[in-house]
């Protein structure tokens, strides 16, 4: 996989662990806590673990100095394991471009490629969600909740905004 690749992994892996985390509890919970959320980024930081939006929806649940080292624990294990898929996706990538760019196209080999490389974007897949399950099974079930009710208020605020 490409770095960018990863790195959009990861984001899209940094949402799935907020909605993780908060998203059983989302039927729960009433909404209407009167919780305000600031806007938080998605982004993983080149340095550290996670991006403003969890270290955001920590804030927002009090999480304790014990949670938040585990939860980044969790997803920097989880970014250690992805990272050792790049080389491997990169490969992919450049034989599909080969492939490609060859003078008579072959299907089958395209095909084949193209299975490889849904099977490691399956397994990625699969291990952020792992990730996201246990960031979730360390925080309490009102943290879970309260980081639902942030998440629905902020799809609500994004449905509103949507062109019609």
């Amino acid at each position: 996989m490409k770095a960018f690749q990863i790195q959009n992994l990861l984001r899209a892996g940094t949402v799935a662990a907020a909605l993780a985390i908060g998203g059983a509890a989302a039927h729960a919970q009433p909404a209407g806590h009167g919780e305000h959320h600031r806007g938080g980024s998605a982004m993983m930081t080149p340095g550290g673990m996670f991006g403003g939006h969890i270290e955001h929806m920590l804030d927002v649940v009090n999480a304790t100095d014990a949670q938040r080292s585990q939860i980044e624990a969790i997803f920097k294990a989880a970014r250690q394991d992805l990272a050792g898929q790049r080389e491997a996706g990169m490969k992919l990538h450049q034989q599909m471009a080969t492939l490609f760019t060859a003078t008579n196209i072959d299907a089958a080999a395209i095909e084949s490629v193209r299975a490889q490389m849904s099977a490691q974007h399956e397994a990625a897949s699969k291990r952020l969600s792992q990730a996201s399950i246990e960031a979730a099974r360390v925080l309490t079930p009102e943290q879970r909740a309260k980081i639902a009710e942030v998440m629905k208020k902020r799809q609500a605020r994004r449905a509103a905004h949507k062109p019609g």
